[in-house]
């Protein structure tokens, strides 16, 4: 996608996004308001697709501004964040479509054949492959990780933590490019990208911290961990669904956040692509890794002063 639609095409969601939630549009007093919804949409979009951790954000926001409906219901924070990650999903899936499609293609033209032999069918193999170990680790321990991590203060401490990891891999020479993806690549890939259901650790700064310590280029480390995104995020949206809709029901007062928080994310996603590829061709991660610490430091310091809880 060129750069005018692109930004065009963002900044008319995070419009439409801003009028909804202006308008209340299904806003119940009960819920999440709709403004709240907007914000934590625009962080989403920004954070899953940049390497500083959007689940971090999405607790330090609310964390920071006393927002404490989605700490207190559970079940509607849970729904409600596979709905922000439809919205950088639909992004991503629409920025690198001809990419999608035609690995898609390639992948399922291996299962007619029973074999591999083109580029975009290692490729397709690759990304099936990486993801394998997300999604067994997801579906057994995600619950688990989330009940004894996610406080402020090991947010902070895996947000500075993997910001020097990010630091280090980019550091590395950038001799591999997207048609040098190897097995390897993709299975060290997939098994580091894991350590992203700790807040703080962030999906993309993990696998683009992997991609760049095995010698990928900053380009094809960041379009390798866009394209991880996919089905990951498809299939938490359809174990939600099922769950949720087939065998359950949605929280209350969900429609209007829902709408205007997937909306915000799916504009900032759109958004945070286009730019991170474009400063990751001229320029490396460092600028991600010192805010990353920033960041850390100061939620350290508002925990030892007392101006905030080490706990949400």
């Amino acid at each position: 996608m060129g750069r005018v639609r692109t930004y065009a095409i963002a900044a008319a969601a995070i419009l439409i996004a801003l009028v909804l939630a202006a308008a209340g549009f299904a806003e119940e007093a009960t819920a999440l308001s709709n403004w709240q919804a907007f914000a934590l949409g625009i962080v989403q979009g920004l954070t899953e697709l940049l390497p500083i951790s959007s689940s971090g954000h999405l607790i330090l926001v609310p964390w920071l501004a006393e927002w404490t409906f989605l700490e207190d219901n559970d079940a509607f924070n849970q729904t409600f964040d596979v709905a922000l990650h439809i919205g950088t999903t639909v992004a991503v899936i629409m920025y690198f479509w001809t990419d999608i499609s035609r690995l898609t293609a390639a992948w399922l033209g291996t299962l007619r054949t029973r074999t591999i032999k083109t580029t975009d069918e290692r490729i397709a193999w690759f990304v099936a492959i990486a993801t394998i170990p997300a999604l067994i680790v997801g579906g057994l321990f995600a619950d688990k990780i989330s009940s004894h991590l996610g406080e402020p203060w090991q947010i902070a401490i895996l947000l500075a933590v993997f910001g020097v990891v990010l630091w280090l891999a980019d550091r590395r020479p950038q001799d591999r490019k997207f048609s040098d993806l190897t097995m390897k690549t993709a299975v060290v890939v997939g098994l580091l990208q894991c350590l992203a259901l700790m807040p703080g650790v962030s999906r993309s700064g993990i696998t683009i911290s992997a991609g760049r310590a095995l010698r990928l280029d900053r380009d094809t480390a960041a379009r390798f961990s866009f394209l991880l995104l996919v089905p990951v995020s498809v299939a938490a949206v359809i174990y939600t669904a099922v769950k949720d809709v087939g065998f359950g029901e949605l929280p209350s007062g969900w429609v209007g956040p829902f709408v205007v928080g997937t909306i915000a994310a799916f504009g900032s996603g759109l958004f945070a692509i286009h730019a991170l590829l474009g400063l990751v061709r001229r320029h490396s991660f460092t600028g991600f890794v010192i805010y990353r610490i920033v960041l850390a430091i100061v939620i350290l310091l508002l925990i030892a002063s007392g101006a905030r809880s080490a706990t949400f």
